[in-house]
């Protein structure tokens, strides 16, 4: 049985993949995969997505430069999530921070403050 058999996809075919920096362990993301978008990251060493908006492919970094490289990938105890830890180049968030988890929320849920440093101008990333 190939380890893929156990993991656990949803109704859509998709399992959530937590992407965490190798070296620091800052989580970077939140992102989906299908079967495919896994196999395809564990054969070229970098990560693959599956976009549930756009319906498509897509590969860190190849329109911003902002990649990342896998260096180890796990999954959880029931086998429906995903950690993989990567070399980052650039930032994660598509609106400039380094880690999509910029924001943090106050204690008594009413407001939030930008924790995370901006690495990029998304204007003129993606122009």
């Amino acid at each position: 049985m190939e380890i893929l058999d156990e993991l656990k996809f949803d109704q859509s075919g998709l399992i959530p993949a937590i992407i965490q920096d190798d070296e620091s362990n800052e989580v970077l993301m939140v992102a989906f995969m299908n079967r495919h978008a896994l196999q395809k990251t564990l054969d070229s060493g970098r990560v693959c997505f599956w976009s549930r908006s756009r319906q498509e492919y897509w590969i860190k970094g190849e329109t911003s430069g902002h990649t990342q490289t896998v260096k180890s990938v796990a999954y959880d105890c029931d086998g429906d999530a995903l950690l993989i830890k990567v070399e980052q180049k650039g930032g994660a968030c598509h609106v400039g921070y380094r880690s999509c988890f910029f924001r943090e929320v106050s204690s008594d849920g009413v407001s939030s403050r930008i924790v995370g440093e901006k690495v990029f101008d998304p204007d003129e990333v993606y122009s």
